[in-house]
């Protein structure tokens, strides 16, 4: 009687684990990292033109990532930007980065680049490239690269609200600006996964644009790692890299969030704005 529990109890648990796997990976997770070594052959371009890479080597934002595609395609058609875009990280190279005004990283997660894709990009950016990273491009702790966290980001993605994880939140306007001039504040979005970081990215030169209210959503998180940050707790932020310009949206895990009229003003604004300086 006893050897038939055991093996009842052990049959048990292999299914769980098997559908723990299962699930783990149709999410991006426990999954080997793959590279691309062969670029796309990319249409001629007028300017301005966008490149945006939503490559997944982590988790996938299985929401997130589509919608923010519709909302760019959207984006350029309204602001006369040609637009390409791809899961392919071999357009990371010398000559095709110098083909675009604008690198966007839509939602990347894991280590994505080869060594040879990362001098690229890193000297693309340093000699006066304009990037804009959204939501999980915030340093996901898959990355294996401390320079992009490190220099390009100036923090990392530590926590996120999951008790619940979406809430709503008051997102509050650091520094007035063109790109936040339209927003009130606080701005109110609902039903969202709130990031944390582990520093402060003022602390290493940017500008805060948008902060969290913390008092606004509930911060108690008994397991996951706390998505509060000590002080003031940025969520959108801007600086020089070299001659370069970044921008990044730490806003943006649900579909819902890429279909507010004043999120997607933002982004817009973002994107011209760096196209500007780029011009």
């Amino acid at each position: 009687m006893l050897k038939k529990v055991l093996i009842t109890l052990a049959v048990v648990v292999i299914v769980l684990a098997g559908v723990t796997v299962y699930q783990l990976r149709s999410q991006g997770l426990l999954r080997a990292p793959q590279y691309d070594s062969v670029a796309p052959v990319l249409p001629d371009f007028q300017h301005p033109a966008v490149l945006v890479l939503s490559k997944t080597n982590g988790f996938i934002h299985k929401e997130g990532l589509p919608a923010a595609e519709v909302m760019l395609a959207e984006l350029a058609e309204e602001n006369g930007w040609s637009i390409y875009q791809t899961d392919n990280a071999a357009t990371h190279n010398t000559l095709d980065l110098q083909r675009f005004d604008v690198v966007v990283w839509n939602n990347t997660s894991g280590d994505i680049l080869t060594l040879e894709q990362r001098d690229a990009f890193k000297t693309w950016l340093l000699a006066g490239g304009k990037w804009l990273g959204l939501h999980a491009a915030g340093g996901d702790p898959s990355y294996d690269w401390g320079w992009y966290v490190d220099t390009l980001l100036g923090a990392q993605f530590f926590g996120h609200t999951m008790s619940p994880q979406f809430q709503d939140a008051d997102v509050m306007v650091v520094e007035p600006s063109e790109l936040t001039s339209h927003l009130s504040t606080p701005w109110l979005i609902a039903q969202e996964e709130w990031y944390a970081f582990d520093r402060n990215p003022r602390d290493t030169g940017s500008l805060v644009l948008l902060a969290l209210d913390e008092s606004s959503y509930d911060t108690e998180e008994p397991i996951f790692p706390t998505p509060t940050m000590p002080g003031e707790h940025p969520i959108a932020w801007t600086h020089q890299v070299g001659e370069g310009t970044i921008i990044y949206s730490g806003i943006g895990h649900t579909a819902a969030t890429y279909s507010l009229p004043a999120y997607r003003e933002f982004i817009a604004k973002a994107i011209n704005n760096l196209i500007e300086i780029q011009q």
